[in-house]
This record gives structure tokens, sequence and C-alpha cells, in this order.
């Protein structure tokens, strides 16, 4: 394990959007996390496993994965894989021309591992991959249609009862704080200030988007944080505790076994 994880970034630094054929070389990769962007993996052939956080998803194709800029992920493929890959940047999402998209990806984010069924869904990604090819988003509009179609027909495959991410303003700039690891407290006050509320109008938005409060969704981000670190670094306890907002070690330690049933020690040793 490295003390700090490998931050990787498959676009070039102009590029908003970039869609490709799944590589098949690749078979197995260390844990990693994306630099920045959302990541959409269909699979149509290939076996093993894949990792995201900590959760091992066994690869039964066709199937699609998603994996957020925070999430840590890597790959077991035990045969020859095929598909696409599909990379959205923070930057094509804001400059694009129907804003609907925005909605899409904010719902499709929330689902990490579907099966779909449409045979379409083949096609579109085809199209998209064809339009996005060496064409420096001159045909955007073209791309952002095929893009649409290609969401909305993943989220036919989500399941009744997945959490969506919420359509409140505030509430995904909430998610979007608690994404952001240059900066973690362990205090719903700290976020309802950078977001200009109130602690209370944070909670109510929250319970009104989705069901829970806001310190229920902070306390999940920091646990799967915490679980993510303790698994893919060497950091110490104390450290990792500093890193997300506690500054005394038995704070941190009550905090994660009043959640996990095991102090940070003990859940690193069952998981490594």
């Amino acid at each position: 394990m490295d003390s700090k994880l490998s931050i990787k970034d498959k676009t070039k630094a102009s590029e908003g959007i970039k869609v490709a054929p799944f590589r098949q070389h690749i078979r197995k990769t260390l844990p990693h996390k994306h630099n920045s962007y959302f990541e959409i993996i269909y699979l149509t052939k290939g076996s093993g496993f894949h990792t995201i956080d900590t959760v091992e998803y066994e690869i039964k194709t066709p199937v699609v994965f998603t994996i957020r800029k925070e999430q840590v992920h890597f790959w077991d493929i035990h045969s020859l894989p095929e598909g696409y890959v599909v990379i959205i940047k923070k930057s094509f999402v804001e400059n694009c021309l129907d804003a609907e998209i925005k909605r899409l990806i904010s719902e499709l984010s929330a689902q990490t591992c579907l099966f779909p069924s449409s045979t379409l869904i083949d096609e579109i990604f085809k199209l998209l991959c064809d339009e996005v090819k060496g064409k420096s988003l001159a045909n955007r509009a073209i791309i952002e249609g095929l893009l649409k179609a290609l969401l909305a027909k993943l989220l036919e495959s989500s399941t009744p009862n997945s959490s969506p991410q919420g359509k409140n303003t505030i509430f995904r700039k909430f998610v979007a704080l608690l994404e952001n690891d240059q900066e973690v407290a362990n205090k719903v006050s700290f976020y309802a200030g950078k977001l200009n509320t109130t602690p209370q109008n944070l909670n109510a938005i929250c319970r009104k988007e989705i069901g829970e409060s806001a310190s229920t969704v902070l306390s999940e981000h920091l646990i799967n944080e915490a679980k993510r670190r303790l698994i893919y670094t060497n950091d110490t306890v104390s450290e990792i505790g500093n890193k997300l907002g506690f500054k005394d070690n038995s704070h941190f330690t009550k905090y994660f076994k009043r959640y996990v049933d095991l102090t940070p020690s003990q859940f690193r040793k069952t998981n490594n």
C-alpha cells in the first residue's frame, strides 16, 4: 500500500468528454482514484471482479459501472473484456446546451452497478464514440443529444429503490462539497456556512430530497472515506482522523466504531 492513492487522468486538458472502447489489455489494476471526472463503464464481454470502494462486484455482462471522482476502484478481470468507457469532466457538464444532462448525470451517479437489457444501448455507445472521436466537440449538439439518450436509457435499468442524488441546488452543492476532499470537516455547520444557509435549513433540504438528515449524509461520507483510507493507504489512524476533521484520535475511533462496530484498527486488520 502507498501512503497516497494513485490518481489517474485519461483525458487531455482540452477535453471535456472522452468515449472509447474499453482497453482489452486491462486485467488487473491497483486501487486508484480518477482526476475529477465521472466515468461510465459498459462491458458486453468479460468475467472477473470490479471493486469500488469496499464493495466487490462480480462482472456479469452486460453490465454498467459508474465511478465518481472521490471513489477508489480496481479491476481483476479474468477473460477478454469488451465494451466502452465514457469519461465526463465537470467543464463539459457546465457548458452543456441542454441543462437536463446535468440532472441525468446526477441521478446516474447514484447508481454504482446496473444491468441494462436494451440492445439500443450498444448502438448509442457506438454512435457516441464515433461522434466524439477526433472532432474536438465541433458537433456538440449531436454529442449532447446522444449522451442524453444514453443516460436516459441507462437510468431505465436503475432499481426502483435506488436513492437519487436529489434535484435541489443546495443539496447538489452539499454533495459536491463532500466530494471535494481538499477540505473536510465533521460538522454540518461547516458545510451550511459554505452554502450560506443554516444547519437547520440544510437538514430540512436533505430530508426532503433523500429522506435523511444532513448529519446522516455527512456521517455516511466520512465513514466511507475512512474505510477507503484504512484499506488503500498506509496513513495511521490518527492521520486519517485528522484529515477527516477529527482533532482528537479517540473521538474519531469512537465515531467510527459507532457506525462500523469495529475500531479503525480492527477494520484495517480485518480487510488487509
